[in-house]
């Protein structure tokens, strides 16, 4: 698992809001070239890597994905400061006093900081009460500029994508706190189960595909590019933690049902059995507010098993935690799976 949490550490630091996903995209392909495996790229900038497997007349598919939440430049004020756009569902609260990167269309980067405009408590009386929104919040660059042409001058415009400071941190008692959690934590699982089966030279049931994509976050991302002979997809994404939850940080959660729907019942159940069999500690919940790249493929029309796992991530879409043992269990899952016999046949 140390070489997961590295994974996890090095993936975190690579900006990638929903829409300019290319480097963190460049940095898996090169992992998995290393490797040597078989990999493409499709037209929205994903990646898909494939092992061929005993069976080639039935497919799976796995998916994580790599892009985050972010925001763009939405107006440059008069005063110097930025008004931003949110990329992706989260809520400005929780981004308030986030240090952040500005990436101009020419490549060049700027950092700043997400404040309230009445942030000073000495001069803004309702510092405290004002409403977290995009009228009130605004990016305070680390440049000398004084109004909107003085940011012009930088290269900085409206578009240009922001990046939060995923400040990444591994404690002793095994946790790990950072943005982006959701979901490069389980890129890296993936990745690391992949170097296992080629370190190993195992060999699959079935031809495996795996799908690292780049556009989650904003609905689309996993819903083409599956292969027809693809029977089971997978989507390894976090575990919601919260009230009436049962997914905690130590275990791999298992979703029954999402704001999509049920996920395949015959393919929920087989992941049970799988976890009972192997003594993996598990969870099954039900995410209210949730979609996955597995739910997209379906609304897509993709006729395919649909299922959902991943481990437990404490305070989604804002300050992420969890926990080495959540990624033990989701890895174990995850290895065990796919060695195993499609639900179908």
């Amino acid at each position: 698992m140390s070489e997961v949490v590295q994974l996890i550490k090095e993936l975190v630091s690579i900006p990638s809001p929903s829409g300019n996903t290319e480097r963190v995209i460049q940095y898996v392909e090169d992992y998995l070239k290393e490797l040597k495996v078989e990999t493409r790229r499709n037209n929205k900038g994903g990646l898909i890597a494939s092992i061929k497997g005993m069976d080639n007349q039935h497919h799976r598919m796995l998916t994580a994905h790599v892009d985050t939440l972010g925001a763009m430049v939405k107006e440059i004020k008069p005063s110097g400061r930025l008004k931003i756009d949110l990329i992706g569902g989260f809520r400005y609260n929780s981004i308030e006093g986030e240090y952040c990167q500005i990436e101009t269309a020419e490549g060049n980067t700027y950092s700043g900081t997400i404040l309230m405009h009445q942030t000073s408590v000495h001069v803004y009386k309702d510092a405290g009460k004002a409403e977290r929104n995009q009228d009130n919040m605004e990016i305070r660059l680390d440049e000398k500029v004084r109004n909107a042409d003085d940011v012009r001058g930088l290269g900085i415009e409206v578009g240009d994508f922001i990046s939060f400071d995923s400040r990444v941190e591994i404690t002793k008692s095994g946790f790990i706190k950072s943005r982006h959690l959701d979901d490069k934590a389980s890129v890296a699982l993936l990745l690391q189960l992949i170097k296992r089966l080629k370190t190993e030279n195992i060999q699959l049931p079935y031809t495996t595909h795996f799908l690292i994509s780049n556009n989650e976050e904003i609905g689309y991302g996993g819903n083409s590019n599956i292969p027809p002979e693809t029977i089971e997809y997978l989507a390894v994404d976090m575990g919601a933690i919260g009230d009436g939850q049962s997914t905690d940080e130590y275990t791999v959660s298992i979703c029954a049902k999402d704001a999509s729907g049920p996920y395949h019942y015959g393919l929920r159940k087989h992941l049970v059995e799988l976890s009972k069999e192997h003594d993996i500690k598990y969870k099954l919940d039900i995410y209210p507010y949730y979609g996955s790249d597995a739910s997209a493929a379906i609304r897509a029309g993709h006729d395919i098993v649909h299922g959902l796992i991943g481990p437990g991530i404490d305070a989604s879409h804002a300050f992420e935690r969890t926990h080495q043992d959540s990624l033990d269990q989701t890895a174990a899952l995850l290895f065990y799976y796919i060695q195993s016999k499609i639900v179908l046949l």
